[in-house]
């Protein structure tokens, strides 16, 4: 096994990697007691002569650089294949801000050829590469060196059998006719928001079941102060406080830090210095906000009335139609939006781009635009279009 350790080896390898068609590419990395992944290993392969195409890259030696590594993922003539990409490709845009172009993302690929959802990369390996995997090594520090032999087989063979299971699953898309469909959902990945989390927005990843606007205010200042904090620090989130201690803060609106000794779930580091200082201060501005700026939550769940029956209905259509077609449900409507459906919302994904036949009441195109679902009352009848 070759492990590249200098800059100039990683160029030359990446400069073999571009003149092949793709190349595939894996991750180890460690992220509890950070808020950014600390990357720890980095594991590439190609199509090549089996002696010099697969090698791992350590990016904790001091003076390499991941520059020809960049170069390789902007190049657009060889395709960069992952398997379940996103940690992989949010650790390469905050180092280094590229995402790789063009991108495989062979999970994705394999909910629309017919394995399931998020499918794992050693069902895969079995199924499709007919090998199995040594999974000892698979909760490790990473960044602990030196390297066991274990450990690099281990993590090498991320990306030799992705070779296969790419090559596999590129076939069956090109014979189906599914590219398509691979592409719309990899155009989330390749999307730098996706990897950019504004602390003005954390808010929004906060579960509440209360929507009044004063205590949204609250929950958005609270979730703002400790996306900064965390982020500035580079300390998990939860490290700050968790989101429990967030919403009963927004409920007690604490107004000094006595009243912050009074929390049950609040950590004791967060009861004093900078943490409760910007806890307090995040309260009053909550409660200071002007109504005219309160958050509101999209479609929330108070005001939609969801029919359980017609629910359960789509359920049980969308799992035939899925088997029918050989993919996973997801690829096509998620449990949100058949719960929308069912209360009567038409404005959701699974409705946009595609030319219904409508009848009765509504009709909601379920697989590719050859088969509908009329929905009337508590009636659900499928259709096929022309």
């Amino acid at each position: 096994m070759i492990t590249l350790t200098t800059t100039q080896e990683l160029a030359d390898f990446c400069q073999a990697a571009a003149k092949a068609d793709y190349v595939t590419v894996d991750t180890e990395f460690l992220r509890e007691r950070t808020y950014f992944s600390k990357l720890c290993l980095i594991q590439l392969a190609y199509r090549g002569d089996g002696k010099t195409d697969a090698v791992l890259v350590d990016p904790l030696v001091e003076g390499l650089s991941l520059e020809p590594l960049y170069a390789l993922f902007r190049d657009t003539s060889t395709v960069k294949v992952f398997h379940a990409a996103r940690q992989d490709l949010e650790i390469f845009f905050v180092d280094g801000g590229v995402i790789p172009d063009p991108l495989f993302d062979t999970q994705v690929a394999a909910m629309v050829c017919g394995f399931g959802e998020q499918v794992g990369y050693e069902t895969l390996v079995r199924k499709i590469a007919k090998q199995s995997l040594d999974k000892t090594s698979r909760f490790t520090d990473w960044s602990r060196r030196p390297l066991t032999e274990a450990q690099k087989t281990y993590a090498l063979a991320d990306v030799t059998h992705l070779r296969d299971i790419y090559e596999f699953l590129a076939a069956k898309l090109a014979k189906t006719g599914r590219d398509k469909w691979v592409a719309e959902e990899i155009q989330v990945l390749t999307t730098p928001d996706t990897y950019t989390v504004v602390p003005e927005e954390a808010w929004k990843r906060v579960k509440t079941r209360t929507n009044t606007g004063k205590f949204l205010a609250i929950v958005r200042e609270l979730a703002r102060f400790r996306e900064d904090y965390a982020q500035t620090r580079n300390i998990p989130r939860n490290r700050v406080f968790k989101d429990d201690a967030l919403l009963e803060m927004a409920s007690t609106k604490p107004a000094d830090v006595k009243d912050l000794g009074r929390s049950r779930l609040l950590l004791r580091e967060a009861r004093k210095g900078d943490i409760a200082d910007g806890i307090l201060a995040a309260v009053k501005a909550g409660l200071e906000a002007d109504p005219a700026t309160y958050p509101k939550v999209p479609n929330g769940n108070d005001k939609v009335q969801v029919n359980p029956a017609l629910a359960d209905l789509l359920r049980v259509l969308l799992k035939a139609k899925s088997d029918e077609a050989d993919v996973a449900p997801k690829m096509i409507a998620n449990a949100a939006e058949l719960d929308a459906i069912a209360a009567g919302e038409r404005d959701v994904p699974s409705l946009k781009g595609w030319r219904l036949e409508v009848f009765g009441e509504d009709a909601l195109r379920i697989c590719e635009g050859k088969v509908a679902l009329g929905v009337k009352g508590q009636k659900v009848k499928v259709i096929r279009l022309s």
